[in-house]
């Protein structure tokens, strides 16, 4: 696996994952006993995802005449 590969692979996987966080933090805000941090953390983790995604999408567009071997 090149490096271009892994590092589109772990943005991709980093990415998803703060997707899910934020997701699952902002669901557990909406619980009966909401707390503060819950809802920075969504929102932070939201925030870095589209961060990551965009990122990926520029990192994607700047390596095009690189191959993946």
């Amino acid at each position: 696996m090149s490096l271009k590969a892994f590092h589109i692979f772990f943005v991709s996987l980093a990415s998803l994952m703060t997707l899910g966080c934020g997701i699952w933090a902002l669901k557990t805000y909406s619980s009966p006993t909401p707390e503060a941090w819950q809802l920075w953390f969504g929102i932070g983790s939201l925030v870095i995802s589209v961060g990551l995604m965009i990122y990926g999408r520029s990192f994607i567009k700047k390596t095009k005449g690189l191959s993946y071997l």
